[in-house]
């Protein structure tokens, strides 16, 4: 099957040549057209590998086994050419934690970048494109080494796959071990690992000698696959922890912190608690490059991850006080991390963007748009409107999110599911099949009648579709809060064409009913429009694959 799909892509690019006469411009056109097209081949196969809800419940299900899960992983690991003592090469750094485990990751990777290391990072969940997963340098990796490796690893699991029952690794496994064998290819003289889900039964915890562990902020989260407590939780997080491999966590509360306690010393590890970011001594002050207060104890636990692995790597002593170097003060001020209190002004429309999607995240986030969105309509020297875009998946609890979102006293609410258009169209990167568009539609509707309860409005029995046949385009229940079927009508609708990017020709404008358009008026009138986007990576993703041309280049 995959010499199949690579001699079609011979035959594509064999025609492509015999359409035109071949010139230098067309050359580079073709071999550009050619990896596009293979690259997309790639990621739609990926997309096979989606978990469907069925397995998910099996996978729930299997969650009290994790010998049977770890042994499964090594199993593919093996089938895909690799050993997990291979691993022990990567000189690995391992993260999980409920809150600010990505940052965490994303401040480590540059800093140590920073001291000339050739670095690899590995994350979840992408934004825009799934090659945001694996990075080398801080970039993504290119679609041509993404499509090479990619087909590596698949024709290598698929020649093996009727000898082991059929069986295939699942999309975030595959990506894992598609991570192992870029990071073993390309040589990188460290790996950075976030943590998928939990710790102890993650298919990244097959790492076995990390050189430095760390648990950022624990939250109430996945609760059906880690437990309903924050304690079960810090139990499952807790099992990423290695003999003899020291361990570092953020502050935590007096329940997880004593269970994370207890889980070092049954493993056999040292377990610290970062100082506070302004017990560092330094001559210069810390400045972050990711915004918001509760980056301050992600960078801390970043500044003793790098800190001890440089100790490993340059075999000097322990020294757990330690002033941070220019190096890791350039690298904490220099971190870029999309999706995470980013904030885009767009002429007359700013959007801030921050992919909460926990009450404690929510908590955090709100604190943030109550800092800076103040700053912002104090310059704006006139009427500003403020508009919610909200949507959140899975088991969250979007009634308590909403909740803390109702003090922000927007004008508007809108709602829609994480599609990033509702016409199709070759965005492979951003599907999800594993959960139906209808219970997505459904989950909006809720979240629309949650926030007119919490806002005190009568209740209306039924929503009033706006268009007949297909997809509703607006769902109706009170003026100021609107259901759309996908992330760009929402936020066509939201900029009323004052945002340039959005008004690109390129762009499918979705038709509006004229009584929809009627509720804009606010929106024109208004002298600045502020837009928060949170609830959801996955829909500040799509929306950045809007607003942020360059995260699709």
């Amino acid at each position: 099957k995959c010499k199949f799909i690579l001699c079609q892509q011979v035959a594509l690019f064999a025609r492509n040549i015999a359409v035109s006469p071949i010139t230098a411009v067309n050359k580079a056109s073709l071999r550009s057209c050619s990896i596009m097209n293979v690259f997309q081949d790639a990621v739609c196969t990926l997309n096979t590998l989606q978990t469907n809800a069925s397995a998910l419940e099996q996978v729930k299900r299997e969650r009290g086994h994790p010998q049977l899960q770890l042994q499964a992983m090594r199993g593919f690991l093996q089938r895909a050419g690799l050993k997990v003592d291979e691993l022990d090469r990567l000189n690995i750094i391992h993260v999980t934690g409920t809150k600010g485990k990505g940052s965490t990751c994303a401040f480590t990777e540059q800093i140590l970048r920073n001291y000339g290391f050739r670095t690899g990072f590995y994350s979840s969940p992408h934004l825009v494109q799934v090659r945001e997963r694996i990075r080398i340098n801080g970039q993504p990796i290119g679609k041509e080494l993404f499509t090479k490796y990619f087909w590596q690893v698949y024709c290598r699991l698929e020649e093996t796959k009727d000898a082991h029952g059929g069986s295939m690794p699942a999309y975030f496994r595959f990506l894992t071990i598609l991570a192992f064998h870029i990071f073993l290819q390309e040589k990188v003289d460290l790996a950075v690992f976030e943590v998928g889900i939990g710790g102890a039964y993650d298919c990244t915890n097959i790492i076995r000698r990390p050189w430095v562990c760390g648990i950022s902020s624990l939250g109430i989260d996945h609760t059906s696959i880690l437990g309903d407590t924050i304690e079960k939780i810090a139990w499952q997080k807790g099992g990423i922890f290695k003999p003899g491999v020291p361990a570092f966590t953020v502050k935590q509360s007096d329940g997880p912190k004593m269970v994370l306690q207890e889980r070092a010393e049954e493993i056999g590890c040292s377990l610290s608690v970062c100082p506070d970011l302004e017990e560092y001594q330094s001559e210069d002050s810390l400045r972050l490059g990711l915004a918001g207060h509760h980056q301050r104890s992600n960078a801390s636990l970043a500044l003793q991850l790098s800190h001890t692995w440089l100790q490993r790597h340059f075999l000097t002593g322990a020294s757990p006080a330690f002033q941070p170097s220019p190096a890791m003060i350039k690298g904490l001020a220099e971190t870029e991390w999309p999706g995470r209190n980013q904030t885009l002004k767009h002429g007359p429309v700013t959007y801030f963007l921050d992919g909460a999607h926990t009450t404690r995240s929510m908590q955090a986030c709100v604190h943030w748009f109550n800092e800076i969105a103040p700053q912002h309509e104090r310059n704006a020297g006139g009427p500003v409107v403020r508009v919610l875009l909200f949507n959140a998946t899975g088991e969250r609890d979007c009634g308590a999110m909403l909740k803390l979102l109702v003090p922000c006293l927007f004008d508007f609410a809108v709602f829609c599911p994480n599609i990033t258009e509702a016409i199709a169209t070759c965005n492979a990167d951003q599907q999800n099949f594993n959960v139906s568009v209808e219970n997505m539609l459904t989950r909006c509707l809720d979240n629309q009648q949650s926030w007119r309860v919490l806002n005190g409005q009568e209740e209306k029995p039924e929503a009033e579709l706006l268009i007949g046949g297909g997809l509703p385009l607006v769902a109706e229940r009170h003026r100021d809060t609107l259901v759309f079927p996908c992330i760009l009508s929402a936020l066509q609708w939201i900029s009323q064409g004052r945002d340039s990017v959005l008004s690109d020709p390129n762009k499918c404008v979705i038709p509006v009913k004229p009584s929809i358009n009627a509720k804009a008026a606010l929106l024109r009138e208004a002298v600045n429009i502020h837009v928060l986007i949170t609830g959801s990576l996955h829909l500040v993703g799509g929306a950045l694959k809007h607003l942020d041309p360059a995260l699709n280049s």
